[in-house]
């Protein structure tokens, strides 16, 4: 946790030659392909994330050109880690690829080419056609509630939809089945964020076609 705070505030306050070269690359290093740096892996590194699984993650992320930082989750949403499924589109295609077979506590820095990043057109602030680099502290890997299999066991009156009920009991199932046991809190900022992302007619409830979107791959 300290090493990524101190990443995250040296890289948005100063201009170190020491923080940035972190975080630079030369261009032909980085053209059509996904670059993965471990910085640190525990010695018990297990589970590790799959398509499909609830990832709890912090990310700071920098232009591979000049090093200079776009976006740091600590000051983004109250400096909340981010929640997201892994493998689904939640998250850009490449970060996405990079945090395959993370364990909890395991940090990564993931150089992202522009193709896998934000393309042609980019996304203020990163400019168009710009490799990115994101520094990656991994806090939790989870069973996410997202294969149609979960859908049926969270669906208790088979109703083909889920109401925010229903994904709470599931959450909580499968936390204390690993042992693992969370406040309502915890549940609650994961339904908060499933339902933002998946609710897309904002009517309280996830329908099988907002559920299964394991179909889209998208930027």
């Amino acid at each position: 946790m300290m090493w990524s705070l101190v990443s995250c505030t040296l890289c948005l306050f100063m201009s170190s030659q020491l923080c940035l070269s972190s975080v630079w690359a030369a261009a032909d290093e980085l053209e059509g392909e996904v670059k993965i740096e471990v910085l640190f892996k525990p010695l018990e590194c297990s589970p590790k994330s799959k398509k499909g699984d609830l990832l709890n993650a912090h990310y700071d992320g920098y232009l591979a050109k000049d090093g200079s930082q776009f976006y740091c989750s600590r000051s983004d949403k109250d400096g909340h880690p981010q929640w997201f499924v892994h493998g689904v589109g939640q998250i850009i295609k490449g970060l996405d690829m990079g945090m395959k077979d993370m364990c909890a506590g395991e940090k990564r820095k993931i150089t992202v080419p522009p193709a896998l990043a934000f393309g042609e057109k980019g996304k203020d602030p990163v400019p168009p056609n710009a490799t990115v680099v994101f520094e990656v502290e991994l806090y939790s890997v989870s069973k996410g509630p997202r294969s149609m299999e979960a859908f049926g066991r969270m669906d208790l009156d088979k109703d083909r939809s889920l109401t925010k009920e229903e994904v709470k009991e599931y959450l909580k199932l499968e936390y204390e089945k690993g042992g693992k046991p969370r406040d309502d809190p915890f549940y609650q900022r994961i339904i908060d964020d499933i339902f933002r992302k998946s609710d897309n007619d904002r009517d309280g409830a996830i329908s099988a076609k907002e559920y299964n979107i394991y179909e889209h791959d998208e930027l």
